[in-house]
């Protein structure tokens, strides 16, 4: 994913992309139904992969995420960029993991819970989400 952090003071103010990698845990009880296949998961790791991929990964991939207000996105008429993102935040690191928190805990079942989020912008810089902080 590209963003664009229009009116920063450095040099993420230009048009630039990172290889996003996004760690994401959850919180619940263990299933104790022996009868359930389920049984001693708090939830199937393959259903939350989905619903990362569908929420974040399908949604996110390959698009430039601007903030709806900006000058860029203004322009998107005259600019040939089919997968420009409008988002009403400044897309931050930091932002950017808020909104994921919403979007993957509206698909969560209502047993399990999201607990943490990290994602990296780089190998070395990264922002954490918390539920207990929100």
């Amino acid at each position: 994913m590209a963003h664009v952090l229009e009116g920063y003071d450095g040099p993420c103010e230009n048009i630039h992309g990172h290889s996003y990698r996004l760690e994401v845990t959850v919180i619940g009880t263990p299933v104790a139904d022996r009868a359930n296949p389920k049984c001693g998961m708090v939830m199937d790791f393959g259903q939350l992969k989905r619903i990362v991929k569908c929420e974040v990964v399908d949604r996110f991939d390959h698009v430039l995420m601007v903030n709806s207000d900006s000058k860029l996105f203004r322009l998107k008429e005259e600019i040939p960029l089919a997968k420009m993102f409008p988002v009403d935040f400044q897309p931050t690191c930091e932002n950017l993991l808020i909104h994921i928190a919403q979007l993957i805990s509206e698909q969560l079942p209502k047993e399990v819970s999201l607990h943490h989020l990290k994602l990296h912008e780089t190998a070395t810089s990264y922002a954490e989400w918390f539920a207990s902080d929100n």
